[in-house]
């Protein structure tokens, strides 16, 4: 779960620039099948949505070296109004 909360975060922070209180409101995570224990997960991140207030995304995980996801992970994340404001 962390990889993929820091994933949304890195990818939003990369569209919006850096904004302090942009915070996690949501993460929904399904486990498909059991990792690799000895191998890395690797994360695919893909932003849903972008809005004024609130962004949504995806991640998809993977242990390294294999094509079959573990996991699917939907997050959404609460950006602060002031912040959108000011990035105009």
């Amino acid at each position: 779960m962390a990889v993929a909360d820091l994933a949304l975060y890195v990818a939003i922070l990369g569209e919006i620039g850096i904004v302090p209180l942009t915070v996690t409101t949501n993460l929904n995570i399904n486990f498909l099948r059991k990792p690799s224990a000895n191998a890395a997960i690797i994360g695919e991140c893909r932003l849903l949505k972008l809005g004024k207030s609130l962004a949504v995304g995806e991640v998809t995980l993977f242990s390294e070296g294999s094509e079959e996801p573990v996991a699917h992970v939907v997050g959404t994340y609460s950006i602060p109004p002031s912040a959108r404001e000011s990035s105009k």
